[in-house]
């Protein structure tokens, strides 16, 4: 398959870059990278150009490049240290998403990442949905049955943290399954920096995923166990 684009790997490598302290080897890099896409597969991970160099290693450098051509990153041979530029970069994108705090109020309680999964999963059983969290990479998903091997309905809880981690996995399973993605945030101001991200690097799926504040899954969930008898009879199998 293709490597990201070369934008999408910018942010991870100064995301990486601030974690270990400003500075970090490349070849740790390399290795540390693939985490923020899942749909690479060892043997991608492996691939080699007609010159025997590593495909994968090519991909990081050029966007290596273009982070120092923004004066985001300094490389210095192999060791790669993060600019003032580039930690306001960082900065800038955990503001968009964690200006909200991780826990969201409710009804004097709090919204955690493991109660909005949770309800996701008893959505999916009220509807009939054989429902999990997390499978694999991802936070819930939804199938026909058990025994079905096809995910159709895919979750990602991001009340915080990097949105682009979760439209990754998203498109991902978009682009395996043809799974219904779907982006849970924190508030309104989320969902729009979301929407931004999707008519940019991840316009493939703008059509095709649904963003879902908190308060919005919350008011579903309520709607819903109110009439929980009901569903479950009309949802039934004959």
């Amino acid at each position: 398959m293709s490597f990201p684009e070369t934008t999408r790997l910018e942010l991870p490598i100064l995301q990486e870059l601030k974690v270990t302290g400003g500075s970090d080897q490349l070849r740790y890099l390399y290795e540390r990278l693939p985490r923020y896409f899942p749909q690479l597969t060892p043997q991608d991970l492996d691939e080699r150009a007609e010159n025997g160099r590593s495909r994968w290693f090519r991909a990081v450098q050029r966007a290596g490049r273009q982070l120092e051509e923004k004066g985001e990153l300094r490389r210095e041979k192999n060791h790669w240290k993060i600019t003032a530029k580039g930690l306001k970069r960082v900065e800038a994108e955990a503001m968009q998403l964690d200006a909200t705090p991780a826990l969201v109020e409710r009804k004097g309680k709090t919204l955690t990442h493991k109660e909005a999964q949770m309800m996701l999963v008893e959505i999916g059983l009220m509807l009939g949905k054989h429902a999990e969290a997390e499978f694999e990479h991802y936070d819930v998903v939804w199938r026909d049955s058990a025994s079905s091997p096809r995910l159709s309905h895919v979750f990602e809880v991001q009340i915080s943290g990097s949105v682009d981690s979760a439209l990754t996995r998203l498109k991902h399973a978009y682009d395996a399954q043809r799974s219904r993605p779907f982006l849970v945030i924190a508030d309104e101001r989320d969902k729009r920096f979301a929407r931004k991200r999707l008519t940019g690097s991840f316009h493939e799926i703008w059509d095709i995923i649904t963003v879902i504040g908190v308060g919005e899954l919350q008011r579903l969930y309520e709607a819903l166990k109110t009439h929980e008898d009901l569903l479950g009879k009309i949802a039934a199998r004959g």
